[in-house]
């Protein structure tokens, strides 16, 4: 049950265990594989911490002389991800006279419900050291790029390696994982017009619940302490209608926290990845994204480091809210023990009943009947309800299926159990006098699963 409460939470989860871990030297396979008329390439290869083999290719202009800046490029949030994945970014950035490194991302130690931000960044140095010793790279002129996950790992790396001169982010994230994931989910279900408890629950309660049972990686990581220690000039980009990462929080915070160059830039109507056409389409990057990056790494790279800099903040749909950990009576082992209590409740009476006809007795009342039939159904249902809601939302939304008053019809299906749950537990509590022991085992649980179905909004508009 616990794995079933946390679940759906991680669907969009980002986080980390913590690990120390130091830069090491990296193997490279670097083999010319392809040419075009503006761009050539380079596979390589490099060995993680725990020994896993990792892929990448290198991107330079082909026909550069001397050596150039180098950028390497760490992937936002997914499983495996391929170089390919970051091939847009890296063929543009390249255009603007830059070696470039796009890596691939493991897939092994890295999942929904486990994630290593230290470990990622370790990852990363191993790959940045194969750039840096590429001969066609300045190593005095390297630095990294981190796109939204990439943003709380590309920093951590940073602060290990100080061979590391600046450092890009498209879409960092300012504030913890927990808090902005449930603003993200909050943007997807106000624009698929959900609204009253179905709300709450999908970007509040069970993200608290799945946090508070471990399932959520680093839940409350804060990524202010590792800013702080950053000196290399940042140039920090996003889209001002980001709807995944608060775009104007989060630039509040690197604005406040970093102690060296800033330039802030904000791009207007462009999303979170600063792609035209989305992430998923990303035949473009929105116009100036490019430039900007090679005009900004080509001034800090000759020297010239901009003084402090950072547009004016973009409005966004909400201010995001701290989600505090729970209460002992909200934390995933006392939500546990409720629905082991409700099930055992609701289910002693029909057995209890069953056992007495066939002994020849009467099955027991109708609300009585009505209230464990209601029970049963509607606890399994409340938790595959929300499990399958929360499930539902990916990189572009959610999507519920027809609403009614602002409600997915799953979620009216629970409620309308829970309010016969709710009747029929005050009808047999008015022959509380008359009640055998099955009955009050019943009652009782009634009255439970009414304080229960509170909490969770079932019995609220």
């Amino acid at each position: 049950m616990k794995i079933a409460l946390g679940a759906a939470s991680l669907a969009l989860a980002l986080g980390t265990v913590a690990a120390t871990v130091a830069p090491a030297a990296a193997d490279v396979a670097g083999t010319k594989s392809s040419r075009t008329s503006e761009l050539k390439t380079a596979d390589v290869s490099f060995r993680t911490s725990d020994g896993q083999t990792l892929g990448g290719r290198i991107f330079e202009p082909a026909n550069a002389t001397g050596k150039l800046p180098g950028l390497l490029l760490v992937h936002g949030s997914g499983q495996g991800n391929k170089w390919s994945e970051l091939q847009k970014e890296a063929e543009e950035f390249a255009k603007q006279g830059l070696v470039v490194l796009a890596p691939d991302k493991r897939s092994v130690g890295y999942s929904k419900m486990n994630r290593d931000y230290s470990q990622l960044a370790d990852d990363a140095l191993k790959a940045f050291a194969v750039l840096r010793n590429r001969p066609e790279v300045d190593p005095a002129k390297t630095g990294v790029w981190g796109l939204s996950e990439g943003g709380w790992v590309a920093p951590i790396a940073v602060t290990r390696n100080p061979d590391i001169k600046f450092m890009i982010t498209v879409g960092g994230p300012g504030l913890e994982p927990l808090r902005t994931q449930a603003w993200n989910m909050a943007n997807k279900v106000d624009r698929a017009g959900i609204e009253g408890s179905a709300r709450t629950l999908l970007n509040e309660r069970f993200y608290r619940v799945g946090a508070d049972a471990g399932m959520f990686p680093e839940a409350h990581y804060d990524p202010a302490p590792t800013l702080k220690k950053i000196h290399q000039p940042v140039l920090a980009l996003w889209g001002a209608e980001d709807n995944q990462v608060p775009p104007a929080e989060s630039a509040e915070v690197f604005s406040k926290t970093l102690p060296g160059s800033v330039t802030i830039k904000f791009f207007p109507h462009a999303p979170h990845a600063l792609s035209a056409g989305g992430r998923e389409a990303a035949e473009e990057l929105v116009p100036g994204y490019a430039e900007t990056v090679g005009s900004w790494v080509r001034d800090v790279t000759s020297g010239h480091v901009p003084a402090s800099s950072a547009d004016p903040l973009p409005a966004q749909p909400t201010r995001s809210v701290p989600l505090p950990e729970s209460a002992w009576w909200e934390g995933w082992h006392a939500q546990l023990i409720v629905l082991v209590l409700l099930i055992v409740a609701f289910a002693t009476y029909p057995v209890a009943a069953l056992v007495r006809r066939r002994r020849g007795g009467t099955g027991g009342s109708w609300p009585a009947r009505i209230l464990a039939a209601s029970g049963l159904i509607s606890v399994p249902l409340s938790v595959y309800a929300a499990v399958s809601m929360v499930g539902s939302a990916n990189g572009q939304g959610i999507d519920l299926g027809p609403l009614i008053a602002g409600r997915p019809i799953l979620w009216l299906v629970v409620q309308l159990l829970a309010f016969t749950t709710l009747i029929s537990t005050v009808v047999a509590a008015t022959r509380w006098r008359t009640a055998r022991l099955r009955e009050w085992v019943l009652i009782t649980g009634g009255l439970l699963f009414i304080l229960w179905a509170l909490y969770w909004g079932q019995l609220l508009p």
